[in-house]
C-alpha cells in the first residue's frame, strides 16, 4: 500500500467517529441551552401568575385589600390569581374587571400588577 492511500484510509478511519461526536456536542449544547433557558422564552423575576416559584406570600396574619385612590380602586395580583378568583375577593363581576382592564388577560396576570376595580 503507497503512503498517499495510507494517509486517506487513515483519514477515512476517523471521519465517521469525528462526525459522530461533533453531533453530541452541538446537541448537549442545544440541550443546556434549553434548560438553561437561554433565548426569548425565559421566565423574569415577576413572570406568570401561573408559576408558583414567582409568587411571594405575604407574611402570615396579613391579607391583600384592595386600594382606592381618587382615580378607583384598585387590587394588587398576587400568586394564583385570576379574574374570577379577583372577582370573588372584591366582589365585582367578571365582566367589569374585563370593562375595566382592556387588554389584559386573566391568562397574562403578572405578581404585583394593579388592576381597576371600581
Amino acid at each position: 500500500m503507497s503512503p498517499a492511500r495510507r494517509r486517506s484510509a487513515g483519514a477515512a478511519r476517523y471521519a465517521a467517529p469525528a462526525a459522530f461526536l461533533l453531533a453530541v456536542t452541538v446537541a448537549v449544547l442545544l440541550i443546556r441551552a434549553g434548560i438553561k433557558g437561554g433565548g426569548p422564552a425565559t421566565t423574569t423575576e415577576r413572570g406568570p401568575v401561573t408559576h408558583a416559584s414567582t409568587s411571594q406570600a405575604p407574611p402570615p396574619g396579613t391579607t391583600r385589600r384592595a386600594t382606592t385612590t381618587l382615580a378607583g380602586r384598585f387590587y394588587t395580583v398576587e400568586g394564583g390569581d385570576t379574574f374570577g378568583s379577583i372577582s370573588a375577593k372584591s366582589g365585582v363581576p367578571i365582566s367589569q374587571l374585563e370593562l375595566l382592564n382592556p387588554g389584559v388577560s386573566s391568562n397574562s396576570l403578572q405578581v404585583g400588577q394593579k388592576l381597576r376595580v371600581k
